[in-house]
């Protein structure tokens, strides 16, 4: 078995484990980078359609949920999107701009994955793959005992990520490393995640499968304007994704299905003209028919739209614009795309991520209690914390 001492020792060769090293290695700190798989940047691969949305042009703090919403503020000030922009062009990596500030590789996410190697690699850091941590103490160093081998340190950063996607090797090591240690941990679940319905809705909406509707999602607070998708088990599209970031246990979910049209005076104006077809009908001409039929039948809408009076003609306009639905819950972490919740940010310093009673010990990227929305801000999230613990240790 191998003994080695560093200055740095990294758990996690992830996107902020990495862009820590990258600093590190920079300031001539003697980085080790430590990953139980055998693959670098697993998570980093699968994002994005397999494009890696690997960050977003309108990254600001109120994209992140967390206990303490001013804690990311610092570290993505001093790590900005610019700032991985130029480098992933000094890697001629082609990208575009999707949709709401979300930058995408043109070819392959696992450019991004050789952009972070590439960098470490030139920081003089010492990849260790394949590599599971057995223990950790401190006594005047970090020692971390490893089926590879026995390291020592003086800074420890752990960069594991959080319990989202399993299948890829996501653990809930950090969580347990930061209460060794006797640092608090925010409750975590599964966000980013499509909804499922309950035992009823399940039932009831067993014919929508496929059914696409653009719309605006509201949620304790927050609300997203882009698609939800009807599955055979619940509601996914990025509108629910969204939604789920901000979701607690019982909550419900309400939904404007015509967001920005006036659909009151729309319908006014067909009873006007002595439109007699079916309400269900009418809106087929806005909705998916499939979708329609199922709204007026729950409703009770099943009448011809001249039949309607004022006051159902405006409860139908209210259901319209917030129709509420009560998820049975999330998929779980084997989809969701994060983990909300994590290392309590009161436990560690905004400016070196660092443990504020245990010195030497970081905490960077997913792991932390700041959970970004979808598009880019985890991303944008790892390296700037990664960054920022990488100028520290």
């Amino acid at each position: 078995m191998t003994e080695a001492a560093f200055d740095v020792v990294v758990i996690g060769a992830g996107g902020a484990g990495m862009m820590c090293g990258i600093e590190a290695g920079r300031r001539g700190r003697r980085v080790a980078l430590v990953d139980h798989s055998a693959k670098i940047g697993r998570k980093i691969l699968i994002s994005g359609g397999g494009r890696c949305n690997f960050t977003n042009i309108n990254t600001t703090a109120d994209n992140f949920v967390s206990k303490n919403p001013h804690f990311a503020k610092s570290a993505l000030a001093r790590f900005t999107p610019d700032d991985f922009i130029k480098m992933v062009q000094a890697h001629k990596i082609k990208f575009h701009e999707k949709k709401l500030g979300q930058l995408f590789c043109d070819q392959s996410a696992q450019q991004i994955v050789d952009l972070l190697v590439d960098e470490c690699k030139h920081a003089g850091n010492h990849f260790i793959l394949d590599c599971n941590v057995k223990s950790i103490e401190k006594e005047r160093r970090f020692i971390i005992k490893t089926t590879r081998g026995t390291f020592t340190d003086d800074s420890l950063v752990i960069a594991t990520g959080g319990l989202s996607i399993p299948k890829i090797g996501a653990t809930g090591f950090g969580y347990h490393l930061a209460r060794q240690f006797g640092l608090r941990v925010v409750a975590t679940d599964p966000a980013l995640d499509g909804f499922n319905f309950s035992e009823t809705d399940l039932r009831r909406f067993e014919e929508l499968p496929g059914v696409s509707i653009d719309t605006t999602v509201h949620c304790n607070q927050a609300y997203f304007r882009e698609n939800i998708l009807f599955t055979h088990t619940g509601l996914s599209g990025p509108a629910s994704l969204q939604a789920s970031l901000y979701w607690r246990n019982g909550d419900a979910i309400e939904i404007d299905l015509l967001p920005g049209f006036n659909v009151s005076d729309w319908l006014a104006q067909k009873r006007a003209n002595g439109n007699r077809a079916e309400v269900k009908n009418v809106l087929s001409d806005l909705l998916p028919k499939r979708f329609a039929e199922k709204f007026c039948e729950m409703g009770g809408f099943n009448s011809p739209l001249n039949q309607l009076n004022d006051q159902r003609l405006a409860a139908l306009s209210e259901a319209l614009h917030n129709w509420q639905i009560k998820p049975g819950g999330t998929v779980g972490y084997r989809k969701a795309e994060v983990t909300r919740g994590g290392v309590d940010t009161d436990e560690l310093s905004s400016k070196t991520m660092e443990a504020k009673n245990v010195p030497g010990l970081y905490f960077i990227g997913e792991v932390v209690d700041v959970t970004g929305q979808l598009g880019g801000y985890n991303f944008q999230w790892a390296w700037a914390s990664g960054h920022a613990a990488g100028q520290a240790v």
